[in-house]
């Protein structure tokens, strides 16, 4: 008498809470990997801008150590 009514099938509100779960995180780790690629990137150009450069005139010759002042009025 009580509870005859059968048990609702909630499988399809299942299976759409797993794939929703999965593409959400798929795109947390895809968002991750983006990160990761472009800190790597940012991290080679600085220290290609850390590395000391030769200063070379248009004629190929390379220019002169500059001399502090102070060692100048020496």
């Amino acid at each position: 008498m009580f509870f005859q009514e059968p048990t609702p099938d909630t499988s399809v509100y299942m299976i759409a809470g797993y794939i929703i779960t999965f593409l959400v995180m798929g795109l947390y780790v895809a968002s991750i990997y983006l990160r990761s690629r472009n800190l790597h990137q940012d991290m080679t150009i600085l220290e290609e801008m850390e590395e000391p450069r030769e200063s070379i005139r248009p004629n190929g010759r390379q220019e002169p150590a500059k001399q502090n002042p102070s060692q100048i009025a020496k």
